[in-house]
C-alpha cells in the first residue's frame, strides 16, 4: 500500500497488471486482514485519482471527525477479524482425528 500512496506509484503498480493478481488472490485468500488489505489496495487501484494537490495519499490532511470515523471502522474490522479466528479455532479443534 506505500508504494500506491503517489501518483507515480500507483501507474507503477497498474502498469504491471498488479490488480488482476490481487483479484485472483482475494477470490481464495481467507485470513481476513489480507482480504481487507487487497480489498482497500483494490479500491485504490480501480478508483478515481485524487485531484491536484492530493496525488500522495500519505500527504492528505484528512478531518478529525473523519479520521475518528475510520478508526472506528477500524476497530469493528478487527473485531469482526478476532470473532472470525476465534470461530476458525473452534472449528479446527473440534475436526481433529481422535
Amino acid at each position: 500500500p506505500q508504494l500506491a500512496a503517489t501518483k507515480p506509484g500507483r501507474r507503477a503498480v497498474r502498469a504491471k497488471g498488479t490488480y488482476v493478481v490481487l483479484r485472483e488472490l482475494h477470490r481464495w485468500e481467507r485470513d481476513p486482514e489480507v482480504l481487507s488489505t487487497c480489498h482497500k489496495l483494490i479500491q485504490v487501484l480501480i478508483g478515481d485519482e485524487p485531484e491536484p494537490g492530493m496525488e500522495n495519499l500519505l500527504e492528505v490532511t484528512v478531518p478529525e471527525e473523519v479520521e475518528q470515523q475510520l478508526q472506528r471502522l477500524d476497530r469493528e474490522e478487527e473485531e469482526e477479524w478476532r470473532k472470525s479466528r476465534e470461530q476458525e479455532e473452534g472449528r479446527g479443534a473440534r475436526e481433529l482425528p481422535r
